[in-house]
C-alpha cells in the first residue's frame, strides 16, 4: 500500500509540472527587433512592448504582433481615361512601413489592406487628371504627388509611406503610332532647322572669304590650284571642273619678246587698212548734153586732193 500514495504524489507532481509548463509558454512572449507588441488586458489596452521578452498574464492578457519593416505593395494596373481623353492602363508599387505600432492596431483593421485600397483609388484620381504627355514625362513629380496623398491618409494609422513608384504606362497600339509619328516629324523639323542654320552660317563665312580672296586675285588662282590637288585625290570618281579663261590669263600672259615681235605685224596691218585709201577714186561729174541729158565724165583726183 505504500507504493500507491507515492504513484499518486507523482502524478500530482507531473501535472503541476505540465500546468507550470503551459503557463509559462502562454506568459512569455520572445519578439524579434523588427517587432512590436501591443498588450490588451482584459481589453484595455495596456501599451507597447518589445523586443526581447513579453511576459503576459494567461487568461486575462491578450498580444496583437506588429511587423515594423517595409512593406513593398505592388498595385496591379489600373483602367483609367487621361484629362485629354486617353485610355491607359498604369501599374505601380508603394513602399509603406509601420511607425505605430498601437495606432496601427487600434486605429483600422488589417493596415495593409487599407493601404492597398488607397494606394489604388489615389492612383486613378490622380492619374485621370493628368494629361498623357504629362503622365509619361513628368513621372517624378506624379509619384511626389502620389506619395504625399497615400500618406496623408494613411498617418492617421500609424503608417508611413516612403515611396510611391509608377512601374510602367501602357497605351493603345494606335495611339503609339500616332506619337511615333509626332516624334519622326519633330526630329525632321528640328534637322531642317539645324540644316538651314548651317547654311547660314556657311554663306556668313563664305562672304568673309569671298572679300578676303577678292582683295588679291593671286588668292583665287592658289584657291583654284588647292581644290585641283583635293580632286586629284580621289581615284574613285570621275569629276568635271569648269576651267575659267580669266583664271589662267595671269598665267598665259604675253612677255616683251611677243610684243615686240607683234608690233611690227600690227604696223602691217594697219598699213594695209590705209592702202585702199590712198588710190585714185573715180567719181561720176554731172553735167547735161546739148539736148539737156545728163552725161557722166570720169574725173581723175590725184592722191593730195
Amino acid at each position: 500500500m505504500g507504493a500507491g500514495p507515492v504513484t499518486a504524489v507523482l502524478v500530482v507532481l507531473a501535472i503541476l509540472v505540465t500546468l507550470l509548463a503551459a503557463a509559462a509558454g502562454a506568459s512569455v512572449r520572445i519578439l524579434r527587433e523588427y517587432e512590436r507588441a501591443v498588450v490588451f488586458r482584459l481589453g484595455r489596452l495596456i501599451g507597447e512592448k518589445g523586443p526581447g521578452i513579453v511576459l503576459l498574464i494567461p487568461a486575462i492578457d491578450r498580444m496583437v504582433r506588429v511587423d515594423l519593416r517595409t512593406v513593398t505593395l505592388d498595385i496591379p494596373p489600373q483602367d483609367l481615361i487621361t484629362r485629354d481623353n486617353v485610355s491607359a492602363k498604369v501599374n505601380a508599387v508603394a513602399y509603406f512601413r509601420v511607425v505605430d505600432a498601437v495606432r496601427a492596431t487600434i486605429e483600422v483593421e488589417r493596415f495593409r489592406t487599407a493601404t492597398f485600397q488607397i494606394a489604388q483609388t489615389t492612383l486613378r484620381s490622380v492619374l485621370g487628371k493628368a494629361d498623357l504627355d504629362a503622365l509619361l514625362s513628368e513621372r517624378e513629380r506624379l509619384n511626389e504627388h502620389l506619395q504625399q496623398i497615400i500618406d496623408d491618409h494613411t498617418d492617421p494609422w500609424g503608417v508611413k509611406v516612403t515611396t510611391v513608384e509608377i512601374k510602367d504606362v501602357v497605351i493603345p497600339s494606335s495611339m503609339q503610332r500616332a506619337m511615333a509619328r509626332q516624334a519622326e516629324a519633330e526630329r525632321e523639323r528640328r534637322a531642317k532647322v539645324i540644316n538651314a542654320e548651317g547654311e547660314f552660317q556657311a554663306a556668313g563665312r563664305l562672304f568673309d572669304a569671298a572679300e578676303v580672296i577678292g582683295g588679291n586675285p593671286a588668292a583665287l588662282q592658289l584657291r583654284y590650284l588647292q581644290t585641283l590637288i583635293e580632286v586629284g585625290g580621289s581615284e574613285n570618281s570621275t569629276i568635271v571642273f569648269p576651267l575659267p579663261i580669266d583664271l589662267l590669263k595671269p598665267l598665259l600672259g604675253p612677255s616683251s619678246g611677243d610684243d615686240a615681235e607683234r608690233k611690227p605685224h600690227r604696223s602691217q596691218m594697219a598699213g594695209d587698212q590705209l592702202e585702199p585709201a590712198a588710190e585714185p577714186s573715180q567719181r561720176l561729174d554731172a553735167s547735161r548734153s546739148p539736148g539737156g541729158l545728163p552725161s557722166a565724165r570720169p574725173v581723175e583726183r590725184s592722191p593730195q586732193g
